[in-house]
């Protein structure tokens, strides 16, 4: 007898339907699985043998063939565990009459026929809906992530034996009810504040400018300036995300299975501080299965390299693309997906090999070809693509001691928020978010310049050797001055102050 199954499976973030057709015929016993499986589903087989015979159903002693289609795209993971065991026992069974017309059912089997958590749920059933299927048979531990989707019925279910009991409508199960998104519950203590930072008035500046238009950053000073520290504080003063970032942002964390189960959707914006001896492939992502790598996790969110020379040039020359693109490509022999990576770079560095160069507080005993050296190891394009490149020396002990009162994060952050509000309305018929993403249409049309404005920059473009990316990124910022002080146009003073935050690091 023939059964046929709905599920779906992932390539990327993007789910496809797998059909999944059984048939149990009279014959030597044997129990094949066709359409291109990896390991996981080809293992399968033991996993769904002895959950269908622990749920209290015979296992047919038959000849069983399941074809997995479309036949010839490769199906990867434990996903079809569950559609493949129903469809076994639909197709042998006349004690139960299931009704699998019109649901897809995915998820992983225990032995013991228990349904266990399986990563990516989020673009599955996401994927699925768009294409016209409303009902769902889920594992029990993908309930929370499976509630932020509208207009769906799922059913969360502990077992094998839970799932037929529903298909044969022996018993009612509770449908998982639909969770609404509040902005407001992302409310987080941190244990940095920018009240905590003595001093380093332009850096604070600067972070605010920086997060206020989503611009890269990069901090150069001595030990102990304090890089680290005003770097930690981004994530504080970051805008809450909305509904759909949030949607977008939990959909990679799912695939790539660090999502917390009690969670269900992530609600704070990404923090990734890889450490200088990461691989390539753990930074931009890929291996075997082509899964998101730490700058995709990073995605609406913050991708922080502390002491940036220390990484090695090819991890650091492979984020030329995706901060152009905001995208990231990996091709692999089985797969080539494509993943979002539309992250702010916060990164850090020594000013030269022992530190000291510039300051004020320390004796530089680098040579000139030292330093050079030293900075050599970040090429031209990685920097060009850094908005605000910022100088910051080591802060006073007065300043230290002072009983000065510094603005909190919570204040700059209710100046980003008005700021981030007036790009979301410029953009709105744009496939834009924020300054740092307006392509060279969007400054024509956005970022009108006066003749003034225009001598400006063009001074900075011959005395600093600037490239045509460093102006356009010039502009951007400074349109996010202009933002942040409410001005409908960009007037010099933006102009002159977004340009010193590229004028401090020469030699």
């Amino acid at each position: 007898m023939l059964a046929k199954v709905k599920s779906y499976a992932l390539c990327g973030l993007q789910g496809f339907l797998v059909d999944v057709e059984v048939d149990v015929i009279h014959g030597m016993p044997s129990f094949d699985i066709v359409g291109l499986p990896d390991t996981a589903v080809k293992e399968s087989k033991e996993r769904v043998r002895s959950a269908i015979k622990n749920s209290g159903v015979k296992f047919p002693t038959n000849k069983i063939t399941v074809n997995l289609a479309p036949a010839d795209v490769k199906k990867q993971g434990a996903y079809l565990d569950l559609p493949i065991a129903v469809g076994i026992v639909k197709a042998s069974s006349t004690e139960l009459s299931l009704d699998v017309s019109d649901c897809v059912m995915i998820g992983e089997l225990s032995l013991d026929g228990s349904l266990r958590a399986v990563n990516g749920i989020l673009p599955l059933l996401i994927s699925a809906k768009e294409q016209g299927y409303k009902k769902f048979i889920i594992p029990e531990g993908n309930a929370k992530e499976a509630g932020y989707i509208e207009g769906v019925e799922v059913y969360a279910l502990s077992s094998l034996k839970d799932a037929l009991n529903l298909l044969s409508n022996k018993v009612e199960f509770k449908k998982v009810d639909c969770v609404s998104y509040n902005a407001c519950d992302n409310e987080q203590s941190f244990d940095v504040d920018l009240s905590y930072v003595k001093g380093q008035a332009f850096a604070k500046r600067a972070i605010e400018v920086a997060v206020a238009g989503g611009h890269n950053i990069l901090f150069v000073g001595p030990p102990g300036a304090g890089k680290t520290m005003l770097a930690r504080c981004v994530p504080t003063i970051m805008p809450d995300m909305s509904f759909e970032e949030a949607l977008e942002t939990t959909k990679i964390h799912s695939v790539a299975g660090v999502l917390k189960s009690d969670e269900g959707i992530v609600r704070l914006r990404p923090f990734m501080s890889p450490h200088h001896s990461a691989s390539p492939i753990s930074l931009v992502g890929g291996g075997q299965n082509a899964l998101p790598g730490i700058i995709s996790l990073a995605h609406n969110g913050v991708l922080y390299l502390d002491e940036l020379p220390e990484y090695t040039r090819s991890l650091l020359e492979s984020l030329r693309q995706p901060l152009e693109d905001r995208v990231i490509t990996i091709s692999r022999v089985k797969a080539s997906v494509e993943y979002p990576a539309s992250f702010m770079m916060v990164a850090s560095m020594n000013p030269c090999p022992c530190g000291n160069y510039g300051s004020k507080n320390g004796e530089c005993k680098c040579t000139l070809s030292q330093i050079q050296k030293y900075r050599a190891k970040i090429s031209g394009p990685l920097m060009d693509r850094i908005d605000l490149q910022i100088s910051v020396d080591g802060v006073l002990y007065g300043d230290l001691v002072s009983d000065k009162k510094e603005e909190s994060s919570a204040e700059v952050k209710r100046r980003i928020n008005i700021a981030r509000a007036i790009q979301r309305e410029r953009f709105v018929n744009d496939k834009v978010n924020v300054n740092a993403e307006m392509g060279e249409k969007h400054i024509k049309k956005y970022c009108a310049l006066d003749k003034e404005c225009e001598d400006i920059i063009k001074s900075a473009f011959n005395s600093l050797n600037l490239s045509a990316r460093a102006r356009s990124r010039i502009i951007k910022v400074a349109r996010t001055i202009a933002d942040l002080e409410l001005s409908e146009n960009i007037k010099p003073s933006h102009v002159l102050e977004a340009v010193g935050y590229r004028s401090n690091l020469s030699l």
